[in-house]
């Protein structure tokens, strides 16, 4: 939409999209900050291998995101929406039913069906709800979902704090986590997002369709510039992931209580939930590249504070500085793949960029746990902050190249 007649009639779906996915993240987020990687030590898993099960989720994003993305394109947003909800307000209470770490596996790999749908089909209905001031409306919608992270950490250190570490304490964190899942399906059932037209014409008109979204999602897959930025969020990503398993276990081994952990979430989430629309404006006024290479930067700087300290003080600057790259990466990078891509094949771009995302977001803990294991967990944390300083020095050489 290009004029603010339009942009006040699309108000009403966009504010309960943006709750939709406030009270979904908050959901999601709980069931694993700081919850998950002391839910895994309580069965019994080795500190090396506890990252491959806390990636099970993340993993399934990178096989689902870009079909649902194509699906919502030929399909209407909203459809495919009820089903991520759906998959929200149920998944929680399977936690309750875990006693050993492949049962795990298995809820966590249907949880992450959830995420994954979520993620590219939202961000694609605010795509195509704004084209002016897209990448501040983007953010809106990513700082309303951050509302929910920030919560979660602190309520779910809560929760569980002074529980002895068993696996039958972490009840009430999936409890809530299931009802806040309720609350989001029905959010979806009531969203009154239009629906795909033309997808119920005749079979010639079907198969029309599906065979120019194919085309489109052939370009979007080509593209070297959606790939490129997919790339480096995925770096980002890589560094998120690693952080949420591994800051909390770094310091449950240092005597660290859960309600001492969270807070550090909430300081990182708080961060980027407060940064990211003043971000969205930027780009929009001045470019996408910049923020992106700066918040690499930044969260590198975050994570070098947070290997190198054990200060409470210190460790909340850095997890800051951390959140506040992290949105500046993502607000750009989601902005940049939509300016990219054509109109019609919004959720194929963002199922591509974050089919691979989820690709970083899943390796960070599976690699760093191999790095922990063999290194320790200051060398891990350097490593990383090594990696993403790479990545912002020849992003921007690289994408202006293409």
């Amino acid at each position: 939409m290009t004029d603010n007649r339009e942009s006040r009639t699309a108000l009403s779906p966009f504010v309960l999209l943006c709750i939709l996915g406030g009270l979904a993240i908050f959901s999601t987020t709980m069931s694993k900050n700081p919850a998950l990687p002391l839910f895994i030590r309580s069965l019994g898993v080795s500190r090396g291998t506890v990252g491959f099960i806390a990636a099970a989720s993340t993993v399934v994003g990178i096989l689902v995101s870009l079909p649902a993305g194509i699906l919502s394109d030929l399909y209407g947003r909203r459809r495919v929406l009820l089903a991520s909800a759906f998959v929200f307000a149920t998944a929680p209470f399977l936690y309750l039913l875990v006693r050993t770490p492949w049962q795990l596996v298995a809820v966590r790999v249907y949880h992450g069906l959830a995420t994954a749908i979520l993620g590219p089909v939202a961000l694609a209905a605010v795509a195509d709800t704004f084209e002016v001031r897209r990448g501040e409306n983007m953010a809106w919608y990513s700082s309303a979902t951050m509302v929910g992270r920030f919560l979660a950490p602190s309520i779910g250190g809560l929760l569980i704090a002074g529980s002895g570490g068993q696996a039958a304490s972490f009840r009430w964190v999936y409890l809530g986590c299931g009802l806040a899942g309720i609350l989001s399906l029905i959010l979806a059932i009531r969203l009154p997002l239009p629906e795909r037209r033309g997808v119920r014409g005749s079979a010639p008109g079907l198969q029309d369709s599906w065979r120019r979204l194919l085309d489109e999602t052939g370009y979007v897959v080509r593209h070297s510039g959606i790939r490129m930025i997919s790339l480096v969020q995925a770096a980002q990503y890589f560094a998120f992931g690693f952080l949420e398993v591994y800051l909390p276990l770094r310091l449950a081994d240092a005597g660290w209580k859960p309600a001492q952990i969270g807070p550090l979430f909430t300081v990182q989430v708080l961060s980027t939930t407060l940064s990211k629309p003043a971000l969205g404006r930027l780009t929009d006024r001045f470019g996408r590249v910049a923020p992106v290479a700066g918040g690499l930067i930044l969260g590198a700087a975050g994570l070098v504070a947070i290997a190198l300290s054990n200060s409470y003080a210190l460790l909340a600057l850095g997890s800051g500085l951390f959140g506040m790259g992290l949105a500046a990466v993502t607000t750009a990078a989601a902005a940049l793949v939509t300016d990219l891509a054509h109109e019609g094949s919004y959720g194929a771009a963002m199922g591509v960029l974050s089919s691979i995302m989820d690709v970083g977001q899943s390796t960070g803990p599976m690699l760093g746990g191999l790095a922990v294991a063999a290194f320790g967990y200051t060398a891990a944390f350097a490593g990383v902050a090594v990696l993403l300083t790479a990545t912002a020095a020849v992003f921007p050489l690289v994408l202006r190249r293409r």
